[in-house]
This record gives C-alpha cells, sequence and structure tokens, in this order.
C-alpha cells in the first residue's frame, strides 16, 4: 500500500514540474535559436538565446539598443531578431551612411557601439513612427533585412528582449541595452 502512494506522490511531482515548465516556457522565458548573420558581430548563427517575454507585457517598453525578437510583419510565422534603433514618437533618419534621431528637435546622430569600426548604414531614410511602432536594424547592416526594408515595427509584434546567450557556452552572457 505504501509503494502505491509514494508511485502517486512522484508522479504528481513530476506533473507538476513539467507544468511548471510549460508555463514558464510559454509567458515568462523562450528559446531562440538565432539564423543568419544580420546580428553579426553581436550574434552569430547558431546562437541559442533566452528571450525575456515578461518585461514587456508588465513592466516597461522597449528602449533603444535593445535587442528584440518579434513577429515578422510579412510573415508573423517567422520570427526575426533586431536592435531596437528608434522609438514611438521619434523621427529616424538615414544620410550619408549615419543614423540619425530626433524627438522634436535637431537629429542627433546614434552612436552604436555595438557596430563593427568603419560601419556604414547604407539607405537613405527619414520616417517619422507612431505611437507603437519602432524602427529595428541589424548590427551588419549591410545583410539585414530590416526597418529600411519593410518599414516599421509594431508594438503588437515584439515578443520579447534578448536576456541570455546560452550556447555556445564558451560565449555565455547576459545582454543590456548600451548607455546612450
Amino acid at each position: 500500500m505504501r509503494g502505491n502512494g509514494t508511485v502517486l506522490q512522484n508522479v504528481l511531482f513530476v506533473a507538476v514540474a513539467l507544468l511548471v515548465v510549460v508555463v514558464i516556457r510559454t509567458y515568462v522565458f523562450q528559446p531562440f535559436l538565432v539564423r543568419g548573420d544580420s546580428m553579426v558581430p553581436s550574434f552569430h548563427s547558431g546562437d541559442y538565446l533566452i528571450v525575456d517575454e515578461l518585461s514587456y507585457k508588465f513592466l516597461r517598453s522597449p528602449v533603444r539598443g535593445e535587442v528584440i525578437v518579434f513577429k515578422f510583419p510579412g510573415d508573423e510565422t517567422q520570427k526575426y531578431i533586431k536592435r531596437v534603433i528608434g522609438l514611438p514618437g521619434e523621427t529616424v533618419e538615414i544620410r550619408e551612411g549615419k543614423v540619425f534621431v530626433s524627438m522634436g528637435s535637431e537629429p542627433k546622430e546614434l552612436e552604436e557601439p555595438y557596430l563593427r569600426q568603419g560601419t556604414v548604414t547604407e539607405g537613405f531614410t527619414e520616417l517619422t513612427l507612431g505611437n507603437d511602432e519602432y524602427f529595428v536594424m541589424g548590427d551588419n547592416r549591410e545583410f539585414s533585412s530590416d526597418s529600411r526594408r519593410w518599414g516599421t515595427l509594431p508594438q503588437e509584434e515584439i515578443i520579447g528582449r534578448a536576456l541570455l546567450r546560452v550556447f555556445p557556452f564558451q560565449d555565455f552572457a547576459a545582454f543590456a541595452a548600451p548607455a546612450y
């Protein structure tokens, strides 16, 4: 009789543990595998990331410089990873190979310490973002399909922010937005 109680307890323990893992995986943290080179040198194809899904839902909005994962506006079955460049209400300009951001003031060149030295941002853009729109770009500007090509990113498409790189193990790191 005692053996049956232990088995039932073990089954209940495993069921509760699985439920907790599923809830955390679905609503709090999500794994993400980087595919492609649009975020080099920050991230490489094959990097395995943990994405924080909770912060943007309950705590705050994305900030400039954070790396986010989102549903691609043209095909929501695809997930993209890019860096936040422009925030709601700002105007983003790309000219002379540089990025400028303004919010009702004189445009200021965006310092981007995460880019390779000498990186030129191709294209000519002047775009004012709506209340729930973001302008995102890859760090590997030459090989990135981003807001320069397909426009602004609606806030509702954002899944979360890159929180940790867990693989490859030698590159394990936590991420934060650069200070501007």
